[in-house]
């Protein structure tokens, strides 16, 4: 993939000062210099003063000796903390992590996660990684790797901690709801080629597709994906699940394209910002097989961005109903931007409005129709999981809304 700036909704994981300074008196200088190349409305020279105060200070004082391009980097850092929960200075490895997983493939453990209440939290593993293999759930809680504690205060770093030569080991200890004392899993590094579609044909002209993200070939699988299941009815599907539960997310190029498959015309979502290319309307055309196919779809806390783009937008023009759990309310948007040294900035740019003008952020998507399912280890996954469709509460309910025979749901693997 290109180092062109892309704009993501990734859940996990302002101004940058990019400098090389000599710390000193000459640091006013510096600073004042080089905002001025980049922005004719340059910071005022007292607020300036004041962060070359506060470096020099530390360099000077602190009671550790800090190295100059570590307290400049911690300084970027603070920047974009403040300013909110996802804007995220990048070093070269974090960008490079935040580039595969828009193409989704990488060497690691299959792990994704986010940061809730200050702990790194797993959204979901993925289907056929070792942390799925070995049983780690969705919801539980990472609290070290290789026995080193976990930051909540950099899901960056934990997430480069857990990737790694295929075969080369790594241990994650986690906490989960319902066990007293924390849990150790031993893994292997494997190579992680992240399909984003999984589909079923449960009979009778009904499918199921199940999307754990949004990357740059999503919309491609799922026109697979419709096709195969279209090929095994033998005749136009009667009806279809969707399944985002548990889906963090990301590009939002993807989420406008899946949204568009369902959708035959109109508005699927709005952009606003300050910047001209953080103001964008994103429609749908006509002409696609899956437009007519009554429609389900799954959601729950887990679902997030770009996922809850696509059930906004299915929920706005009533294409079809929501099922399940409300979602989990990001409604920004995150622009990668490259910056000096093969570093980046992860930085907010937008704002989402869904079609009917609502925005969502902090407040998610609810569903039409609320199935409870607390427990992830209920929860169908796609053929080859370990939990059969029949014993999938929130599934039953959608295949019941879009017409499957309620007696054929206990025969459902």
């Amino acid at each position: 993939m290109s180092l062109k700036v892309r704009c993501i909704l990734v859940l996990v994981i302002g101004t940058v000062l990019g400098l090389t300074v000599s710390l000193g008196s000459s640091v006013l200088a510096e600073l004042e210099a080089r905002l001025a190349a980049r922005n004719s409305a340059t910071l005022p020279a007292r607020s300036v003063q004041r962060l070359a105060e506060v470096i020099e200070r530390v360099r000077r004082e602190y009671v550790d000796q800090i190295d100059d391009e570590r307290l400049i980097e911690s300084a970027i850092r603070g920047v974009l903390a403040e300013l909110d929960s996802h804007s995220r200075y990048l070093d070269a490895r974090a960008y490079e992590d935040i580039r595969i997983a828009t193409t989704g493939n990488y060497s690691g453990v299959g792990l994704d996660v986010r940061v809730e209440d200050g702990r790194v939290t797993v959204v979901t593993p993925l289907d056929g990684g070792p942390a799925e293999r070995v049983g780690i759930l969705p919801g539980d809680v990472l609290i070290s790797v290789d026995d080193m504690p976990v930051n909540g205060d950099n899901v960056e770093e934990t997430t480069s901690r857990m990737r790694g030569t295929p075969g080369t080991p790594v241990t994650i200890g986690i906490l989960r709801d319902g066990t007293e004392d924390p849990l150790r899993f031993a893994l292997t590094r494997a190579e992680i080629n992240v399909k984003t579609i999984r589909a079923a044909y449960f009979g009778d002209g009904y499918g199921y597709i199940r999307l754990t993200g949004f990357s740059d070939s999503t919309a491609h699988d799922l026109d697979e994906a419709a096709r195969a299941l279209n090929v095994e009815s033998e005749t136009k599907l009667k009806g279809l699940v969707l399944d985002l539960r548990n889906n963090p997310g990301g590009v939002l190029d993807a989420a406008v394209q899946v949204a568009d498959r369902f959708i035959d015309e109109g508005l699927i979502v709005r952009g606003v910002g300050r910047i001209r290319q953080a103001r964008f309307e994103k429609r749908a055309r006509a002409g696609d097989e899956l437009e007519q196919v009554p429609l389900v779809v799954l959601v729950n806390s887990g679902s997030a961005s770009a996922s809850e783009i696509v059930a906004g937008a299915v929920q706005d023009h009533d294409r079809g109903e929501i099922v399940g759990e409300r979602t989990y309310g990001k409604g920004s948007v995150q622009t990668v931007l490259p910056i000096s040294e093969g570093n980046a900035i992860k930085l907010t740019t937008s704002r989402y409005i869904m079609s009917s003008g609502r925005s969502i952020n902090g407040v998610g998507i609810y569903p039409d129709v609320v199935v409870r399912n607390a427990d992830p280890r209920r929860q169908y996954r796609g053929p080859g999981g370990s939990v059969a469709a029949g014993d999938d509460q929130q599934l039953q309910q959608a295949l019941r809304l879009i017409g499957y025979d309620p007696v054929a749901l206990s025969e459902l693997q």
